[in-house]
């Protein structure tokens, strides 16, 4: 960050309503009286700091606050500010204003926004005089601006019916298929006065280059600077220091801001440089950068932040099978692990480092090694960026452009630009950035939704993602690549090509989950597929604290659960999604289960194929790692931070070594993949058993797959070739690689529905829970969360075989040891076969207790 010499943030205020529907009985507190309001804060903490609203991620909450959504505000505090010195500046600084403002200091307005996703800054040095005046922020309903220029320029089309493209507000504050629609208002970023001399820093911008060899690196460090404008600023030679610090030693270049002039450069080489690596390729080794500007005879500004020394291109260069998109990292390609990341609470300004930092350890946790800042959400805070850098997570940066045709017209085009600036400014430091992304999915909605026709010549930001910001990026950031959109095909306009072609450029495969069942996942060969997924309910301890039924009674028509269902018939897809695999059960704690199962299960179907064709296709991003509130969503940990079986499967699919079973030509192959830096040697042991582990035919296949490659075995016809498929499986393991691999689907196999003994004792800090499979146990899962909301698994989704045994351990918090039998209980211990068998006893007419 840049630190000035003298900075006062302004974190006391207070907050009124002054239009829109505010209830009666909210009057006296909000319009009367004021709230007292910490700022950073927006509309809905405050008031719930106060008391004075419901949660409203519970039961039906979202619902009795939408008059929030028309309410208009202000938010204000006493400032005196003490005279200026001759030569020293004053300014006011607002971070991040949400959204639509009118910015006063007394009876002189400061200016206007509309752009939450930028700061601004105010010269105020004139009311510098000792006086108090009232420094007041008026907030008006950002829908009803949005509304409103939609009914001035024209509206465009968007996916969704909220004017998410009309005003530069986070897209999914209006609501979408798995977040709330609450529409907050207020400073979501810090207020403060900056008093300065002389000169500041007002942006640095490191390049890094590394030569292909890696015998050196280059750091050559671009200097903004603002000179006062008083007495004889703007004249003052100013001398600028650049020092690198860090495991390549220290290095140190000086230089000079000559006389009137307002940018500087300064270069530092470095010998022998240790590089920042993606997790699993090396260590993520961080340099600190100092940068001070001053005087002959005083400092004025110092700017600090860490820094690595890598190179990232994407290789697009066309090949047989298409235009692949692969992340090449110091020379290296790398496979990309992925999810795609939303903000991690729709209330902003409770995402705090701590918070990060978990959700970072669990993507770690499931072997990722990028997220995807997706662009209906915001650019995130350096401390997002700072752990992502510390871990070795790569990130790939959408601009916050989202499922919507985007006007061109003033001001739209200014306040994109200069958001895009001070963002790619802002976070081109950080050395997991390795892309730069035009948007999500609005060059495929051109082509495929429907726009065109309603556009009628209309401008929808095609201007942003093919000049404005590439000529930025280039610009400013010219060492990191850029991509127009996802999904995108490179080097071809989306009429000339599809924007989702598989074969080219980036995927999302939206089929599955919205039309057709999982297995389609392997139809196409994506080069690269940037979205895909599958929905599965939260956490249970999530559903008892949130989703409470109106009438206690848990089922899928509950009004409640179906606020908390965002997805457009969503319930209807999870039935049709597992009707072909599990069947669909009739108890709701059993269809929790089993949708929570088919979401592991047609994940890691998809991330086995892609992997499998690894480097025809080079990632896979998954929607998505996390959510902003609880809700039955694509997530693999939920708006409370439980772990959801998708989690597990992640884990275990992205793992650094898997073995998969997959058709090629006609017949059934084993996969080996090995995404490690070491030749993986051995013996994959292939066996078909009954489902009581009776076997049937083997063999022992030698195996020699090299670094960061795949390997495809063939399978003989004894191996595949089961005499009832009904009761048979495929068994593959080699060293701690496993697959069990079904010949029928679950819902077709002769499963025990009891095919588990199961013990439990206390450990230091939690149990331990052993089980051992006396028949084949599809997908075993804990959740321990049934019992202790606090509880922490360590693995699930576990196939077990006949004869096997598994340990799961339990951590966390409230584990309570005279309670451990409850962990054993058929609600917590969990497998597929009682899914398949309680169906089965539906069926059937049977009761269940």
């Amino acid at each position: 960050m840049i630190d000035t010499l003298a900075s006062t943030d302004l974190t006391a205020w207070t907050l009124r309503a002054t239009g829109g529907p505010v209830p009666a009985h909210l009057t006296t507190s909000l319009v009367d009286d004021g709230v007292p309001a910490a700022v950073p804060g927006t509309s809905h903490t405050i008031l719930l700091d106060a008391g004075l609203i419901e949660d409203p991620y519970v039961g039906a909450a979202e619902e009795r606050l939408a008059w929030m959504r028309h309410a208009a505000w202000r938010l204000s505090t006493p400032l005196t500010l003490a005279p200026a010195a001759a030569d020293e500046r004053v300014d006011l600084l607002f971070e991040g204003v949400d959204t639509v403002a009118e910015i006063r200091l007394g009876d002189t307005v400061l200016g206007r926004t509309a752009n939450m996703h930028r700061g601004h800054r105010f010269d105020v040095r004139a009311l510098a005089d000792g006086a108090e005046r009232e420094l007041s922020v008026d907030l008006a309903s950002a829908l009803e601006a949005g509304e409103a220029e939609a009914a001035r320029i024209g509206a465009r089309p968007a996916a969704y019916p909220r004017p998410i493209n009309m005003v530069r507000k986070m897209a999914c504050s209006f609501g979408w298929d798995w977040g709330p629609d609450l529409e907050t208002a207020g400073l979501w970023k810090p207020v403060r006065v900056e008093r300065w001399r002389v000169a500041r820093l007002v942006q640095v911008r490191p390049v890094v280059t590394v030569a292909d060899d890696h015998a050196r690196a280059t750091v050559v460090v671009h200097v903004d600077v603002e000179r006062s404008g008083l007495v004889d600023a703007d004249a003052t030679p100013l001398a600028l220091t650049a020092t690198l610090d860090g495991p390549s030693g220290t290095v140190r270049a000086t230089g000079t801001v000559e006389p009137h002039a307002t940018t500087a450069t300064l270069t530092l080489d470095v010998a022998a440089p240790v590089l920042w690596w993606p997790v699993g390729y090396g260590e993520p080794t961080l340099h600190d950068l100092v940068v001070e500007l001053g005087t002959q005879d005083s400092p004025l500004d110092r700017w600090a932040r860490r820094v690595g020394l890598r190179s990232v291109v994407v290789d697009t260069t066309p090949d047989e099978h298409g235009t692949p998109f692969t992340f090449v990292v110091n020379g290296r390609a790398v496979f990309v692990k992925g999810a795609n990341w939303i903000p991690d609470d729709h209330l902003l300004t409770r995402i705090t480092r701590g918070r990060l930092v978990g959700r970072l350890d669990q993507a770690l946790g499931a072997n990722l090694n990028l997220l995807r800042v997706w662009g209906g959400g915001i650019y995130e805070s350096d401390d997002f960026y700072d752990v992502c850098d510390e871990r070795g997570v790569m990130v790939w940066q959408d601009f916050l452009l989202a499922c919507a045709a985007y006007p061109e017209e003033e001001p739209h085009r200014s306040e994109l630009e200069a958001e895009a600036r001070e963002n790619v400014v802002r976070l081109m430091p950080h050395p997991s950035l390795v892309l730069w992304n035009g948007g999500n999915e609005n060059l495929w909605g051109f082509v495929d939704w429907g726009w065109q026709a309603e556009l009628d010549g209309a401008t929808w930001g095609y201007g942003y993602y093919t000049e404005l910001f590439p000529a930025l990026v280039s610009a400013l950031d010219p060492s990191r690549p850029y991509s127009a959109g996802s999904p995108y095909s490179p080097g071809a306009a989306p009429w000339e090509r599809h924007p989702n072609d598989p074969d080219h450029g980036t995927h999302h495969e939206w089929e599955v989950w919205n039309r057709v069942d999982y297995a389609a996942y392997r139809a196409d060969v994506p080069r690269f597929c940037s979205e895909f997924g599958f929905q599965g309910p939260p956490a249970w301890a999530t559903l008892e604290r949130a989703v409470r039924p109106v009438d206690g009674a848990w089922r899928k028509d509950d009004p409640v659960w179906l606020l908390h269902q965002k997805a457009d018939h969503g319930n209807d897809k999870l039935d049709a999604g597992m009707a072909p695999h599990l069947g669909v059960p009739d108890d709701f704690g059993t269809w929790t289960w089993a949708a929570q199962l088919n979401q592991a299960r047609a994940v890691s179907y998809a991330i086995d194929h892609y992997r499998s064709w690894w480097p025809r296709t080079a990632g896979a991003i998954v929607w998505q790692l996390n959510d902003c509130w609880p809700v039955t969503s694509w997530a693999a940990v939920d708006g409370d931070g439980r772990l959801k079986p998708l989690w597990y499967a992640l884990r275990h699919a992205f793992a650094d070594r898997v073995v998969s079973v997959h058709e090629r030509d006609g017949r059934l192959v084993a996969t080996l993949v090995n995404d490690t830096d070491d030749a993986w040697t051995g013996t994959l042991e292939v066996s078909r058993t009954t489902l009581d582990g009776t076997g049937l035919a083997s063999a022992a296949l030698p195996v020699d797959v090299g670094p960061r490659t795949v390997a495809v075995v063939p399978l003989g016809a004894d191996l595949t070739s089961p005499s009832r498929p009904t009761g048979e499986v495929l068994v593959l393991a080699c060293d701690d690689a496993r697959v069990v691999h079904p010949f029928v689907e679950d819902v077709d196999l002769e499963l025990d529905p009891a095919p588990l003994v199961a013990a439990v004792r206390a450990r230091e800090g939690g149990f331990e829970i052993r089980v051992t499979a006396t028949s084949l146990a599809r997908g075993v899962t804990v959740l321990a969360d049934h019992v202790f909301p606090g509880a922490v698994v360590d693995d699930g989704v576990v196939d077990l075989r006949a004869g096997t045994q598994h340990t799961f351990r339990v951590r966390g918090e409230g584990l309570d040891p005279s309670r451990a039998a409850e962990l054993l209980t058929s609600h917590v211990l969990r497998t597929g076969n009682a899914v398949v068998a309680a169906r089965g006893a539906a069926r059937a007419g049977a009761t269940r207790p």
